[in-house]
């Protein structure tokens, strides 16, 4: 059977949650189980969007007392959590505001969420929770936070496995790496570059040294409804990345030469404190367990992202 074809069957007509689903990954997941026909529920924080999810939820998942009172007329078949946001402040500057997002927002779903139907929950967690490790980083690798979000994503990854080990709970940690494509907010990093190539400008940018995993946004969303969709995921980690190391600056190379006009300005822009110079997936447990692996180039992704950002004539 196509895979793609075995994925639809496994979410046709099944009730889907998506904590996050207006964010960039969350839209293209949302996207993908419309055309599965699945019932998508998107939940945010946002007061009114233009959602194409079937209805939206407006909640802070920190406020358990809401979360409640919204959440116990639902049961899921599947819930995708996405929520929170990518922040790297110190503990010292709004550490704690990321920290409660990612972690006590995750304990409040889980307590309001009913299991008892539930087939698989999906919680999103992050490369960062890798902090220094050596490359390429596998899921066996003990985890090394370098900030409050990274810490909150550790905490959050082994909760979900200890629940999985203690309850049989049907959950799943995938851990993307660089995720880029079309729709992601202009403040990323490959956004930036396409902007400021588009715009013709001298932009900062750093020396570019760092090696770093970049995955088209469809693979991931691939990826992750293949690990809800596989029993042996449960209670596992799972790196969802392309498992090919580039350097940031051949990646700012190649959006220059895709648009053809644009000046870096290296060294602008300095390195993270703590930052992981090598940065890259290893994707051998994708392979082994989902049968999954990235199929869309660097290449052709960055031509796709670029000629959305184009297309906008908004950059």
């Amino acid at each position: 059977m196509c895979l793609m074809v075995m994925i639809m069957n496994q979410f046709s007509d099944k009730k889907v949650l998506v904590i996050g689903g207006e964010g960039f990954i969350g839209q293209h997941l949302v996207s993908k189980l419309n055309d599965f026909h699945a019932e998508v529920i998107s939940l945010g924080v946002k007061t009114r969007v233009d959602t194409i999810a079937k209805e939206y939820l407006a909640v802070d998942i920190r406020d358990k007392n809401k979360l409640e009172k919204i959440l116990k007329h639902y049961d899921f078949d599947y819930v995708f959590n996405l929520g929170g946001y990518i922040e790297h402040s110190p503990y010292s500057e709004h550490g704690r505001d990321v920290m409660d997002v990612h972690y006590v927002g995750l304990l409040n779903l889980l307590g309001q969420i009913n299991s008892s139907k539930l087939k698989c929950f999906v919680h999103i967690g992050s490369s960062d929770e890798y902090g220094g490790a050596p490359s390429p980083q596998n899921e066996a690798l003990r985890e090394a936070a370098i900030s409050p979000y990274s810490a909150a994503k550790v905490a959050g990854t082994h909760l979900i496995q200890a629940l999985a080990r203690s309850e049989g709970f049907p959950g799943v940690v995938v851990r993307p790496f660089l995720t880029y494509g079309p729709g992601q907010d202009i403040s990323r990093f490959i956004p930036q570059v396409i902007s400021g190539c588009l715009n013709n400008t001298s932009f900062p940018v750093s020396e570019g040294e760092q090696l770093r995993d970049f995955c088209y946004v469809d693979d991931v969303v691939q990826g992750m409804l293949l690990a809800a969709s596989t029993k042996a995921a449960f209670g596992e980690v799972i790196n969802i990345a392309s498992g090919i190391p580039v350097s940031v600056r051949s990646v700012i190379e190649a959006v220059k030469n895709i648009i053809g006009k644009g000046e870096p300005i290296w060294g602008a822009v300095k390195y993270r404190p703590g930052e992981n110079m090598r940065l890259y997936a290893d994707i051998d447990k994708a392979k082994k367990i989902l049968k999954w692996q990235a199929k869309i180039s660097l290449k052709d992704g960055l031509i796709k992202t670029a000629n959305y950002y184009k297309s906008l004539q908004v950059y």
